[in-house]
């Protein structure tokens, strides 16, 4: 199993009828986005279904982005990262540039840097990006 998939699955929380998250976007699952209308309901073998392939997609472009090597556990933590924030913000991070230097122990400290939305930090955030430099680091 993907590194990703237990960090994503606490801090998302899994819905299987569609609900706007604070983005106000039609999501289902496990955050799944795509497609997703009002209305719409899963079970929670097609919720762990689209987990997988969203987590797939998302480590993929984190691998693309990535330009130094990083093991399995950097690999699930970006990809959580990248899952939560979008690969476009995770392209024009500094979190990414200090990666690509092999700066990894500034990079882990980049994590912190993300716990805020619509300016103002937030305990779920702040828990989740404590999360995902842990197993960074791990």
């Amino acid at each position: 199993m993907n590194p990703a998939i237990p960090v994503i699955k606490e801090f998302e929380g899994c819905r299987l009828k569609a609900y706007k998250c604070p983005a106000d976007v039609w999501t289902i699952g496990y955050g799944h986005t795509d497609g997703v209308k009002e209305g719409d309901e899963i079970t929670q073998q097609e919720a762990d279904r689209l987990l997988a392939s969203d987590v797939e997609l998302f480590s993929t472009g984190v691998q693309r982005l990535v330009a130094s090597d990083i093991n399995r556990n950097q690999l699930g933590a970006l990809t959580s990262f990248a899952f939560n924030v979008g690969l476009g913000n995770l392209r024009h991070s500094t979190l990414l540039k200090l990666v690509n230097a092999e700066k990894f122990t500034e990079a882990a400290d980049q994590f912190a840097r993300w716990n805020k939305a619509a300016g103002k930090p937030l305990k779920g955030l702040t828990k989740r990006r404590e999360s995902e430099a842990k197993l960074y680091f791990s």
